[in-house]
């Protein structure tokens, strides 16, 4: 026992010390949206929830082993990492002339698993292009869950192949995933084509 003891004052910078937490590059949000009992009439996002900001390594850890794996969602629910300020809803100024790469999981282990090296991938910045990336989502259905990671410039057909090609290598994800604009998918709530794929 006294050996663990020992461990955890060298680790927390010697006796009594409490060593400071590591800050990230930016503040993040987690957001939860619940639509399996939508109001009638409501408006889309009106369920949308703003859970918790973050900007430690230390909270981020925390967060994620007490409440957020999808695994432990309940169907028809949605929940979000956004960069702090954004929210995630295409008629934020940040999202609106962006899109999304999406990933399908059918299993639920895979799909936690994906959930996480992503959040350490965004929150490590380990995108060249971090600064276009708005967050990501995971979304828990009944049949196929989803993932999808929202960026600001749809249009930058360059930097999307960029970024879509980084997750999968990060995600080490063999099948094919397509980027939709937003746009696209305000005017078609069907189109499933997707302007870029790899």
């Amino acid at each position: 026992m006294a050996e663990v003891g020992e461990t955890m004052a060298a680790s927390s910078g010697g006796e009594g010390g409490v060593e400071a937490p590591h800050r990230l590059e930016r503040k993040w949000t987690f957001w939860f949206d619940n639509q399996s009992k939508p109001k009638q009439g409501a408006a889309w996002g009106s369920a949308l929830r703003k859970v918790y900001t973050f900007d430690t390594v230390e909270e981020f850890w925390c967060l994620y082993d007490q409440i957020f794996r999808p695994s432990k969602l309940p169907a028809n629910t949605d929940f979000h990492c956004f960069k702090s300020g954004i929210e995630p809803k295409w008629e934020d100024p940040e999202c609106a002339n962006g899109g999304k790469w999406t990933v399908t999981c059918n299993r639920k282990a895979s799909l936690d698993t994906l959930w996480l090296e992503t959040l350490m991938a965004l929150i490590g910045e380990q995108f060249e292009e971090s600064e276009e990336i708005c967050g990501i989502v995971v979304s828990v259905r009944q049949r196929q869950d989803k993932l999808a990671l929202w960026t600001k410039a749809a249009s930058n057909e360059a930097v999307q192949m960029s970024i879509g090609r980084k997750w999968k290598e990060i995600i080490d994800f063999n099948e094919k995933i397509v980027y939709n604009f937003h746009d696209d998918s305000r005017r078609d709530k069907s189109n499933r084509g997707g302007r870029y794929s790899v």
